[in-house]
């Protein structure tokens, strides 16, 4: 077992911060495939919380807290109908949701690792759980609105890669007994920073080494 980084509030709160912010980015991408309301909310319900749902599934924590905190399933429709009734003003700020996403996809890896040892899985499984809270509802929003996970697309900036970093320092952290909220808060910093950098300055992810693909680049 590790030590709860955060007081039960605390993690609460940033739990709901990270979930909005992930669900904001869901209800925009159904407005964009110009679904309806009830599209705009089940896209976003699971952007929010799909990662998370996933994660509890495997290690066994059922019911998922998903289904036990009401502020985690309303969550992501307060944030589906402020996107429905004010998607162009949110459009507008597409620069700070893109920050606040990069804070969620930092604390969810930490969040994700650290409650799958929690669970008793290994070092290694419990990195890959984390990288799956952070980026699995958005692997699930795009697959049902047909789009090819961002996740997988070579021509978007690195998303999956911070997350990877911020898990893996967790796991080393844990593996040496050093795991505490100072040094789980910076596993999450430096994910959060190494998003930002991936947006600001556009780092991807290399292809196959002499690629010879006939494939038409999008």
């Amino acid at each position: 077992m590790v030590d709860q980084l955060f007081s039960p509030s605390i993690q609460h709160t940033l739990d709901l911060v990270g979930i909005f912010v992930f669900a904001i980015s869901g209800a925009l991408l159904a407005v964009r495939k110009n679904f309806d309301v009830f599209g705009i909310a089940v896209l976003a319900e699971v952007t929010a919380l799909g990662g998370g749902l996933f994660r509890d599934l495997i290690i066994g924590a059922v019911p998922p807290a998903a289904f036990t905190d009401l502020g985690y399933f309303i969550t992501p429709l307060f944030a589906a109908l402020l996107v429905f009734f004010l998607h162009p003003q949110v459009e507008r700020i597409q620069l700070g949701v893109n920050v606040f996403d990069a804070a969620g996809l930092g604390l969810f890896c930490v969040a994700g690792t650290t409650k799958a040892y929690d669970y008793g899985l290994g070092l290694t499984q419990s990195a890959a759980l984390g990288l799956a809270t952070a980026v699995g509802g958005g692997v699930l929003r795009d697959v049902l609105a047909n789009e090819v996970p961002s996740l997988l697309r070579w021509d978007r900036d690195l998303y999956a890669v911070p997350a990877i970093v911020g898990a893996t320092m967790v796991v080393l952290c844990i593996r040496y007994e050093a795991l505490t909220p100072l040094t789980g808060s910076l596993a999450a910093i430096t994910a959060f920073v190494l998003r930002l950098l991936a947006m600001r300055f556009h780092w991807r992810a290399p292809r196959a080494w002499n690629r010879r693909s006939t494939v038409r680049e999008e």
